[in-house]
């Protein structure tokens, strides 16, 4: 039977799951099995998230992306304290302050840039800006996204230099990896480097967008943070009862690589867009599809035919013509090549 292309390049958020995600939900539907992330799916996970990070962790499951991050900020900062993030990071922008609900006041610090990446400069005299001083927040926390939120990828030794920046200074490094998958992915990097060999303490490893329904996990890499963050997560009504759902998520995620599977998938097809775009007159790629975000300038009246047409998209949300596209691990190659069609044919 066939599937007539998708026309959403909104957000990764709008596919669906994959298949063996579902498969693993109705196993786990049946029997019984210890509440609260005791039963033994929630143990496999840990154990084989300690085999991909190469080291020892504990893990929190959670329902949702933002509850990681605020609530690991949260036990990385106390309220006097400040978080050190991009402008543009989703912390800052797309979280109705949880963070700084969760961390019970905690300043966030915007920083700049390119491509949504903090500048190690300005990284440099944040963390040392008022320090001490009591009539100020404290730098207490940096925190960088990975992938950015303009579909950038830290290099390792971006990273890494981050990292020197944020541990000389004796503060604490948190890592939004809502799209740590196509990061991995993009760099075909061992994940223990992009976090905490890089002096990453907590990670907030991100599923939602790559092909679970409603499993994220922190994964703590310093594990003295771990009986706070259990306390922090049953405060926040993030401690399910039928933990083994959201387990077997991660489980059947985890499983044969599928979290790279669906990441490099993803990827390729935000490459196929990019190189699709280049050739076209009219249109202005505006930095490089590394992870699976694109952004690029369109004619406004090109927008609204795409529009027109069904395609749904964000659009002069950050200045006007620019649009983002935004693909999946459930995006096709004729997905895009339907995408460039409609394009190609309204430029001309």
């Amino acid at each position: 039977m066939s599937t007539a292309p998708s026309r959403v390049f909104s957000s990764d958020n709008a596919a669906g799951a994959s298949p063996e995600i579902v498969d693993a939900m109705a196993r786990a539907a049946s029997g019984h099995a210890p509440p609260y992330g005791s039963d033994p799916l929630t143990d496999g996970v840990r154990r084989r998230l300690c085999e991909i990070f190469e080291r020892d962790v504990d893990i929190l499951l959670v329902s949702t992306g933002s509850a990681a991050n605020a609530l690991s900020l949260a036990a990385l900062t106390p309220p006097w304290g400040s978080v050190l993030c991009h402008r543009h990071s989703h912390i800052n922008n797309d979280e109705c302050g949880a963070p700084e609900f969760y961390t019970a006041g905690a300043k966030l610090v915007p920083l700049g840039g390119d491509d949504a990446r903090i500048d190690p400069d300005e990284l440099r005299a944040a963390v040392r800006h008022k320090a001490g001083d009591v009539h100020s927040v404290e730098p207490s926390v940096v925190s960088v996204t990975q992938a950015t939120e303009t579909g950038a990828v830290y290099s390792l030794d971006e990273l890494r230099h981050l990292g020197a920046v944020t541990k000389e200074a004796g503060l604490r490094l948190h890592m939004d990896g809502a799209r740590f998958a196509g990061a991995v992915a993009a760099l075909g990097c061992a994940p223990a480097d992009l976090t905490w060999r890089a002096g990453v303490d907590l990670l907030s490893f991100g599923a939602t967008k790559n092909g679970t329904m409603t499993a994220e996990a922190i994964v703590v890499l310093d594990r003295s943070l771990t009986a706070e963050l259990s306390f922090r997560a049953k405060r926040a009504g993030q401690l399910a009862a039928k933990a083994r759902f959201q387990a077997a998520q991660l489980d059947a995620y985890l499983t044969d690589d599928l979290w790279l599977r669906n990441a490099a998938h993803a990827n390729a097809m935000a490459a196929r867009l990019q190189d699709g775009l280049k050739a076209m007159l009219g249109v202005e790629l505006l930095g490089a599809a590394e992870a699976n975000i694109l952004f690029c300038r369109l004619p406004q009246q090109v927008s609204e035919r795409l529009l027109s047409d069904g395609y749904t998209f964000y659009h002069d949300r950050w200045e006007p013509g620019v649009v983002r596209f935004v693909t999946s691990f459930a995006t096709t190659p004729q997905d895009i090549d339907g995408l460039l069609h409609s394009i190609r044919r309204h430029t001309a």
